[in-house]
């Protein structure tokens, strides 16, 4: 039962934040295909509880609009992946691939925006050449810093000049 709110929790945060929900039919068909998947995966199995929850919890630390799309983005991809090794010929599975894609396509700069992290984590920092580039870069990086932390810095002050607390 546990997993069956969580699934329905991560699919409708999905869906709501980035306004695919059309209307609540549609949301409830997902969720009559999604009861029909966990039977597929016999989800309710004891060991769905071990270890507690693997997205909703990272979900929680990415508050902004444009870094949630960027987790789920990749969260999307991982239940695609998981999809693509299932029978294909069941119509829920069906359904929830295409919402699934549909959602995927529109999170295409999220999807931009990982594959970006992950060619930082790639770059060999010990190459010379690598590191002359980014020494170039530095005062750049740090002006982009700065800007960013400076509108947050002035947002705070204009809402303390607003607040009447």
């Amino acid at each position: 039962m546990a997993f069956q709110i969580y699934s329905l929790f991560v699919l409708s945060i999905i869906m709501i934040s980035f306004g695919h929900v059309e209307n609540r039919l549609n949301l409830l068909q997902l969720q009559n295909d999604i009861d029909k998947l966990k039977a597929d995966f016999n989800s309710s199995h004891s060991d769905v509880a071990d270890g507690g929850p693997i997205f909703t919890e990272r979900l929680s630390s990415w508050t902004e609009r444009n870094e949630k799309r960027i987790i789920l983005s990749q969260i999307i991809s991982m239940y695609l992946k998981m999809l693509e090794n299932t029978d294909r010929s069941k119509a829920h599975v069906r359904n929830i691939s295409e919402e699934l894609h549909t959602l995927k396509e529109s999170l295409s700069d999220g999807s931009k925006k990982i594959e970006d992290l992950k060619d930082l984590t790639k770059l060999q920092m010990s190459d010379l050449k690598i590191q002359r580039k980014a020494v170039n870069e530095l005062f750049s990086v740090l002006q982009k810093l700065g800007d960013t932390s400076g509108s947050h810095k002035r947002k705070r002050s204009q809402f303390q000049r607003l607040c009447k607390c």
